[in-house]
């Protein structure tokens, strides 16, 4: 009988926004591999309580995606404590929703820095180890990327940009021996989807997707589809499935969602008039300050 090969085991594997959320459930995916974990993000003792629940070597550090200095320090004290990181997934991010013409240019900015700039950075602080282990960094996209969605501009930016972000370093790296894959995954059941649906404007959004569209996945089952494509250094993994089909077409669905819109959402706004959503989930209201310990 074959033994299951386990490509991580002993390695070093460090995941951004692994305080809960699909960040938790990929840290709890890449130890049932063997591997050791470095866990980061802005909830300290959210990422102990995860890291207690882990059978392997793990480590955690309270640290901001978008500092630069704090990145690299983080960078340096992982390699010291656990080895140079073998695969980095750049997953942490926020979202809120709204008209753009209300938004809070804070909230918008914060939004593009921590998706859009943090992951930039993430990738920037680990690329020394990246480089001496010939690893592979994962960054975690969305449908978002592929297409658009009126109400979630900032979040739509961002994941576009984190796309081509991926696809930048990927020709820039393989010489090297560093594989860049970009994870697209759809609604997945975390804490920031889950507070999505409480507000209308986004509820309303999720409801007029394609039946197959609107489903929510569970976050243990995305963790183990985006673990396997890293063990396996692959370019691009989709989940659900069916998300690679959109690829193809993309072209079209900017002026297919616009085509929609200008019809729907004139008559949503009439039964319920949108609002700003602000920061959605713990995640997100941890980012603004107080950390929530639940």
């Amino acid at each position: 009988m074959r033994t299951r090969a386990q490509p991580l085991r002993g390695r070093t594997v460090v995941v951004t926004g692994a305080a809960r959320g699909l960040g938790a459930a990929l840290a709890r995916a890449f130890d049932d591999r063997g591997a050791r974990l470095a866990l980061l993000g802005l909830e300290g003792p959210r990422l102990e309580h995860v890291a207690g629940t882990l059978a392997n070597d793990t480590a955690c550090w309270d640290v901001d995606v978008t500092d630069d200095a704090a990145m690299a320090d983080t960078a340096r004290q992982v390699r010291a404590r656990l080895g140079p990181a073998s695969v980095v997934v750049g997953n942490a991010g926020i979202a809120e929703g709204g008209p753009f013409a209300d938004s809070d240019p804070q909230v918008w900015r914060r939004v593009i820095e921590v998706n859009l700039i943090g992951s930039a950075v993430t990738a920037r602080s680990f690329l020394p180890d990246l480089f001496a282990t010939r690893g592979y960094y994962l960054q975690v996209a969305s449908l978002a990327a592929m297409g658009t969605s009126p109400l979630m501009s900032a979040y739509c930016a961002s994941k576009a940009g984190v796309e081509s972000l991926a696809h930048a370093l990927r020709a820039e790296l393989s010489h090297h021996g560093v594989g860049v894959g970009i994870a697209y995954i759809n609604w997945t059941d975390t804490d920031m989807v889950r507070d999505a649906d409480r507000h209308a404007v986004l509820r309303e959004l999720r409801a007029h997707m394609p039946p197959p569209a609107r489903k929510v996945y569970p976050a243990e089952q995305v963790a183990d589809r985006l673990v396997v494509a890293a063990e396996r250094r692959k370019a691009s993994v989709y989940v659900p499935a069916w998300l690679r089909a959109v690829q193809p077409v993309r072209a079209a669905l900017p002026p297919l969602v616009t085509r929609v819109a200008r019809t729907e959402l004139p008559r949503i706004e009439r039964e319920t008039p949108f609002e700003a959503t602000g920061l959605l989930g713990a995640g997100g209201r941890a980012d603004l300050g107080p950390r929530d310990p639940t």
